[in-house]
This record gives structure tokens, C-alpha cells and sequence, in this order.
């Protein structure tokens, strides 16, 4: 018996890693909804949506705020944040910073999809 296809949110100002995200979960069974930034996503509504994955450095609303924004509406919805700026948790080992759901660019994408899905999984 198959589960509903679950939908991953994947904010980012880089259509690469839009691409590339989509790519990563589509193989994987899972369904992608893409946004260039944060306000298309609030737009379109996260009612549908999983899990969400975003930037942390976008123009407008960065991922923080989104990831604010997003747990007052939904406080269950999963939030990944992505960065390119190195000086964010590089204290910390890939794996202890994917446990708390920040991943470094460029992203291990077996470690972020095996991440969204053990939450997805609980």
C-alpha cells in the first residue's frame, strides 16, 4: 500500500538549486512545489505542503523570517534551512547540523533527503 505523495516546498533565488532540489526529491517518489522567493510561497499557501526547505540569504524575506512566518501559520510543518554562508554552524559536523535542520551549500543531498524523510517518516 503506497502512501500519498509528499510535497516539499523548496524556496530558493537560485533557480540551480531549485532545479536540483526538485530533481533530488521528484526521484525519490516526492512531489516539489518551487518558489523564488518567500512571499510567492506565503502566496501560494503552505496548507499542501510537507516539509519546507529554504535559503537563508534571499532578497526581502530571508529564511529566517520565513521559517517564522511559516511555524505561526503551520508550527507542526518541518523547516530546513540552506546557506551558502560558511560562517554559519561550521562549529559543527554536517550530520549534527542536519539534526538541526541547517544544511551547508553546496548541499549533500543524500543527507538532506534522508534527513526530510526520517522526519517525514515520524
Amino acid at each position: 500500500m503506497s502512501h500519498p505523495k509528499r510535497i516539499i516546498a523548496v524556496v530558493d533565488d537560485d533557480v540551480r538549486l531549485r532545479e536540483s532540489l526538485e530533481n533530488l526529491f521528484e526521484s525519490a517518489g516526492h512531489a516539489v512545489r518551487t518558489f523564488g522567493s518567500a512571499d510567492a510561497l506565503l502566496v501560494a499557501g503552505v496548507d499542501e505542503i510537507d516539509c519546507l526547505i529554504t535559503d537563508i540569504g534571499m532578497p526581502g524575506m530571508d529564511g529566517f523570517q520565513l521559517r517564522d512566518a511559516v511555524g505561526r501559520l503551520r508550527p507542526d510543518l518541518p523547516v530546513f534551512l540552506v546557506t551558502g554562508r560558511h560562517e554559519i554552524g561550521t562549529q559543527r559536523p554536517a550530520e549534527v547540523a542536519a539534526a538541526a535542520g541547517l544544511f551547508r551549500k553546496p548541499i549533500d543531498g543524500q543527507l538532506l533527503l534522508a534527513t526530510v524523510e526520517k522526519i517525514l517518516d515520524h
